[in-house]
């Protein structure tokens, strides 16, 4: 995988492109930190694509929130319970 900084993607951009298609995927950097990932998408597979990018970073972020919740400690089932009867009111609706 190849790495740019945003100052090349501007004024090396066909060997980014060449890269891009060689290997295909280069990190477009900013600051010295990945900023872009550029993929390449075979003819008639745009959808299929942007489908698994998609579902990939939705897993990462699932991944973060179970991170998240398991740093500040996990709930019992009677505080879940107890929980959900407040946030339905005394009514129970």
């Amino acid at each position: 995988m190849e790495f740019y900084s945003v100052r090349d993607f501007r004024t090396e951009s066909k060997a980014v492109w060449e890269n891009l298609a060689k290997g295909g995927e280069v990190v477009i950097t900013n600051n010295g930190k990945p900023a872009a990932l550029m993929i390449d998408i075979p003819e008639g597979k745009f959808d299929e694509i942007v489908q698994a990018v998609r579902q990939a970073k939705a897993k990462v972020a699932f991944n973060s929130m179970r991170r998240g919740a398991a740093a500040q400690g996990y709930m019992s089932d009677e505080e879940i319970e107890a929980t959900i009867a407040e946030a339905r009111g005394a009514d129970g609706t």
